[in-house]
């Protein structure tokens, strides 16, 4: 069983790292200055991260803007974004160096570069870190 196990964390981690996504991103930011972050970090506006609906915390993406070629790494370490057809969320710093901070809304391309062996936070949803509920 453990064998089995093993075997199937590895096959997922190396299809999560040819696994590539299209849809649009778009840029959040809180009003709070202690906000945290689904995985219990400060929210850093100028940090270049990034919400996901699932990836694990601590996965490395490359966000490519369909629109002009830009691109940029960004770590996960919070969850959304919850609008239909958006599939990232990034920081007003990430956009801005996207090209599309003035817009709000880009269509981009996310592909995994890596994940953590292990997440890089205890919380796997929001509203464990106590700032969601």
């Amino acid at each position: 069983m453990k064998k089995l196990s093993l075997l199937l964390f590895f096959l997922l981690s190396a299809a999560l790292l040819c696994a590539s996504q299209q849809g649009l991103a778009s840029w959040y930011t809180c009003d709070r200055p202690d906000a945290l972050t689904a995985n219990g970090e400060i929210f850093d506006s100028s940090a270049l991260t990034a919400a996901h609906r699932d990836l694990t915390f601590g996965t490395l993406v490359r966000v490519t803007n369909s629109s002009n070629g830009k691109s940029i790494e960004v770590r996960i370490n919070d969850r959304g974004p919850y609008v239909a057809g958006r599939i990232i969320d990034l920081t007003p710093e990430g956009a801005r160096q996207l090209g599309f901070y003035e817009e709000g809304i880009t269509p981009v391309t996310v592909e995994v570069i890596s994940t953590p062996a292990q997440p890089e936070s205890e919380y796997v949803r929001g509203e464990e870190t106590g700032w969601y509920t």
